[in-house]
């Protein structure tokens, strides 16, 4: 715990009885909320994790720490539509930037941005992914990849010509 405190064997055991009691209907609590049930058990194991690291604030009535625990599962959930809506919008960023690379009949390519980006290098489809899904800048890309400025931002520069260019292929193909 920070600070060096350390919860009481009591207060574990209650917050241990409350996840047991209630983590089932927390997870179909988010299962009705997610088209996939993986990322019905993530948001449960993620709303664990805030409850185990917010033991202290529990309610020791059941009945207000079900709703407590429902409180955190719900802003859970709102984080997760949160991140969804911004990756969302972050291929749409990433599919108009390709628009003004490609001409107007590859427009239909576009659809095929995702399986273009899977056939990018690793390291090329994070740097993708931290620019355009994540929102960073080429800069703060490098420096969260630990790399030089000038690798991040010509191999950023190569993805998207690459990525143009399958795209443009796929388009002529069509």
């Amino acid at each position: 715990m920070p600070g060096g405190s350390v919860v009481n064997s009591s207060r574990v055991a209650e917050v241990d009885q409350l996840v047991r009691r209630e983590s089932a209907d927390l997870l179909a609590y988010f299962a009705r909320r997610v088209e996939q049930p993986a990322d019905a058990a993530d948001l449960l194991s993620d709303t664990l994790v805030v409850i185990w690291r917010r033991s202290r604030d529990v309610p020791r009535d059941p009945h207000e720490a079900r709703l407590w625990s429902f409180g955190i599962a719900r802003k859970v959930m709102s984080g997760h539509w949160r991140s969804r809506r911004r990756r969302a919008d972050a291929v749409a960023k990433l599919g108009e930037e390709l628009t003004t690379v490609l001409s107007e009949s590859d427009q239909g390519s576009l659809l095929d941005v995702r399986s273009a980006i899977a056939r990018l290098s690793e390291l090329d489809r994070e740097i993708m992914r931290h620019v355009y899904w994540e929102g960073f800048s080429l800069e703060e890309t490098s420096r969260l990849l630990a790399m030089s400025s000038a690798t991040v931002r010509s191999r950023h520069h190569r993805a998207k010509a690459k990525l143009a260019a399958e795209l443009s292929e796929q388009g002529a193909n069509s």
